[in-house]
């Protein structure tokens, strides 16, 4: 299952720096054939102490964590619906993603030390910034819906059922995005989600924020706390998730191994883990959860949609566990840790049978029966 998360923001903002230190997290692209390789495209593994310690419980010989890929998309500026600074290609990128990472700067152009670091509009206002990038993602998503509109015409005009449905669906969504409102910020019924969905707009994917600090520097949540809350409720209130990441301090990290990095960490005086944080978020956002199997040769973390029956989830492994699908013995990671083995499980009546009716929870260890 290839899934991926844009990485958007205006000019400067820290968005390659992040990119940067979330490669350092990446995995073998072998064992994700399905994903793309490319310079901007990094393949992040989910941090999941669980798997560690179900590959040290069987002492597997392999480990593979669950990954998604996150997009490095060149920043946007004002006017890229209308093609400026290359606007259509990046707005493109966006298209081609699951979910967006928004980043936002609220670490000052200039900090105690007298350093500075130019920002695109000469001033730190991340409520401006946030509305400049969902305004050209409303802008193209406004020209998607009229190109469409202008399509349903001919069959409108004669009375065709679907066709009318349709457009008084678009309708619907252009007053939205006209009112400088994300297409997402209404609920639709299951045949209008229909419609929405066949538009692929920009505006109706799941978006995070990444508020990008900046530690021993001027953040707005120290020096403005107002502003700060400010940008906080404009987030919640659309129904996004937020991190707080210092995009700087998280790549310079990542060149050191474990033990350095939290020397590291106590001088600077940054003792969050913001990666980490980001990169579980990201998979959440997308609807995502994990579950296990485990054995001498390998224990792996499968990533499938929340809410999948037993035999969905067998076919992210291969296609044969979902049509062949006879049981599965499953039992949640927790209690498999707590016990010797398998077959202490199995004797204490802790490892069920389920069919194809189960849905699988996160954190299930599974063996399929085919």
């Amino acid at each position: 299952m290839s899934l991926s998360i844009g990485i958007v923001g205006l000019p400067n903002v820290g968005k390659s720096t992040l990119f940067n230190a979330l490669t350092h997290k990446s995995v073998p692209a072998e064992n994700y054939p399905f994903c793309t390789i490319d310079p901007s495209v990094g393949i992040v593994a989910v941090p999941d102490s669980r798997l560690w310690k179900l590959s040290d419980f069987s002492e597997s010989e392999k480990t593979i964590p669950a990954a998604i890929e996150f997009v490095d998309i060149a920043g946007l500026v004002e006017g890229a619906s209308a093609g400026e600074g290359l606007g259509n290609k990046f707005l493109a990128n966006i298209r081609e993603v699951d979910a967006i990472l928004h980043m936002v700067r609220i670490f000052e152009i200039q900090d105690d030390t007298g350093s500075e670091q130019t920002h695109v509009y000469g001033s730190i206002d991340p409520l401006r910034d946030i509305k400049v990038i969902n305004m050209e993602l409303i802008l193209a998503d406004i020209e998607t819906v009229q190109n469409r509109m202008t399509k349903l015409v001919r069959d409108v005009k004669r009375g065709d059922k679907e066709a009318v449905f349709e457009n008084d669906t678009c309708q619907k969504i252009l007053e939205v995005l006209e009112a400088e409102k994300l297409a997402n910020s209404i609920s639709y019924s299951d045949d209008e989600l229909a419609v929405v969905k066949g538009l692929h707009l920009l505006t109706m994917k799941p978006v995070m924020y990444g508020l990008n600090k900046k530690t021993g520097g001027k953040n707005l949540d120290t020096t403005d706390p107002e502003k700060f809350k400010a940008i906080i409720n404009e987030i919640t209130a659309a129904g996004s998730e937020y991190v707080l990441i210092d995009a700087r301090t998280e790549h310079e990290l990542s060149e050191f191994d474990a033990e350095e990095k939290e020397l590291m960490r106590e001088d600077l005086e940054h003792s969050d883990d913001g990666i980490n944080d980001l990169i579980t978020s990201a998979y959440t956002l997308l609807g995502l959860m994990t579950y296990f199997t485990t054995g001498k040769t390998e224990t792996r973390a499968w990533t499938v949609k929340q809410g999948v029956s037993a035999p969905v989830a067998g076919s992210v492994i291969h296609s044969d566990f979902e049509q062949k699908f006879i049981r599965a013995d499953v039992i949640e990671s927790d209690v498999l840790l707590d016990l010797s083995s398998f077959a202490d499980a199995r004797a204490q009546g802790k490892l069920r049978t389920e069919g194809k009716d189960y849905i699988v929870k996160d954190g299930d260890v599974i063996e399929f029966r085919i």
